[in-house]
């Protein structure tokens, strides 16, 4: 029996195997998974690994034909990397033991409540009225002021509101109807700028 060309990748949790067999008819090839073993069979070709390096999962790994190679894909039972397909290293999962509780246990420290440190210092946190400063509260304060403008003016006032804000690109507000309802109202910017339009 010819044994076929092979190599292998890992991560930590599987290992893939490239076998090169040109041809594979995927109804002659059989493959083997055993914890420790694995065995490959096509035809007078064969490719038997044993003992691998750690144990598998046989009924997760699994293996595809193609043209120019088979790849077989073994899940590992203990994460790690072997560095090699076969050894005689100790099997991770046979010798594993469940580490002794220490003898005497060290007292703990306390956890800090973060959430608790938080809402007292919110809640510590006193806001500024405009009253008191006149730059309290940066753009909300203005935005509130507009909304409540908007909301208690009458059905003249939000439509001048509205008509110049639009028409001035947002450099003009007014509330008088009579006037903005004559004529286009007109982009003012602010003093040391220049208006551009761009195109859309």
């Amino acid at each position: 029996m010819a044994t076929l060309r092979h190599e292998f990748y890992e991560t930590e949790d599987k290992l893939t195997l490239s076998i090169f067999d040109k041809g594979a008819d995927p109804e002659q090839v059989q493959i083997a998974f055993e914890p420790r073993k694995f065995t490959y069979t096509n035809g007078e070709k064969s490719l038997a690994l044993e003992p691998l390096k750690g144990q598998i999962d046989p009924t997760k790994s699994d293996y595809t034909v193609g043209k120019v190679k088979v790849e077989v894909r073994f899940v590992k039972l203990a994460h790690g990397r072997w560095g090699a397909l076969v050894g005689d290293s100790p099997d991770p999962l046979a010798s594993f033991a469940a580490p002794a509780a220490p003898a005497t246990s060290a007292p703990r420290k306390p956890h800090k409540n973060w959430d608790g440190i938080t809402s007292e210092i919110l809640a510590s946190d006193k806001g500024v009225s405009p009253d008191q400063d006149p730059n309290a509260g940066g753009d909300a304060a203005v935005n509130d002021f507009f909304q409540k403008l908007y909301a208690d003016a009458d059905e003249d006032t939000r439509k001048a509101m509205m008509k110049s804000f639009q028409e001035s690109g947002g450099t003009t507000l007014s509330t008088n109807w009579d006037e903005v309802s004559k004529a286009k109202v007109e982009v003012k910017p602010p003093e040391g700028s220049e208006w551009k339009k761009w195109a859309a």
